[in-house]
């Protein structure tokens, strides 16, 4: 038996606790953790740990490029559920969804509903930073591109990604996205 009012029990999903949990435990999704792993898995052997010679830092570079392009362009990605219960993942445009594997007509009209919007772009901007936080802090790159950072610089990277953490959570928790992205936990609305 509960121990919660009756008031408190009855408002089930659409309490704001609820709702803020749900946005804490989709923030995730929102970052751009996927291209970190493979940004973690990727930048030691390119870096040679560290020592880095040109042909070393020009794959650093390109390996911190392609992340950060991927890691941007995550951002306008999303599913849908068809008529037939199939989940298809597509990426945002400015006329709505393009589903690469999909050609029902009837529901083509309702795909412009994924259309692009002005929050889109504060989403990809804010997971693109986070992530060049994130590789400019990882000590392979520091070692790499950047082997004779002083003091300051070096407390700047050091603090970064805590205060770009914690900025980016709270602007993705106020200004949540529509956004089913590939991997996304909830399932998206058909």
């Amino acid at each position: 038996m509960s121990t919660l009012p009756a008031a408190v029990q009855d408002r089930g999903s659409d309490h704001p606790v609820h709702k803020t949990l749900a946005s804490a435990a989709n923030l995730a999704n929102l970052l751009p953790t996927s291209t970190v792993l493979a940004f973690n898995a990727l930048i030691p052997p390119f870096s040679n740990n560290g020592s880095c010679e040109l042909s070393n830092k020009f794959l650093t570079s390109l390996v911190i490029f392609i992340s950060a392009i991927i890691c941007f362009l995550s951002s306008f990605t999303d599913s849908f559920i068809s008529s037939d219960g199939k989940l298809y993942h597509g990426i945002a445009t400015f006329n709505g969804l393009y589903v690469f594997n999909y050609s029902n007509d009837e529901e083509t009209k309702e795909l412009c509903k994924f259309r692009i919007r002005v929050i889109d772009f504060v989403h990809a901007f804010l997971s693109l930073l986070l992530f060049l936080v994130f590789a400019v802090s990882n000590s392979n790159v520091q070692n790499c591109l950047i082997p004779n950072e002083g003091t300051n610089e070096r407390a700047l990277i050091m603090n970064l990604p805590l205060g770009a953490g914690i900025l980016s959570s709270f602007l993705f928790a106020y200004f949540p996205t529509t956004r089913r992205g590939i991997g996304y936990a909830d399932m998206p609305s058909s």
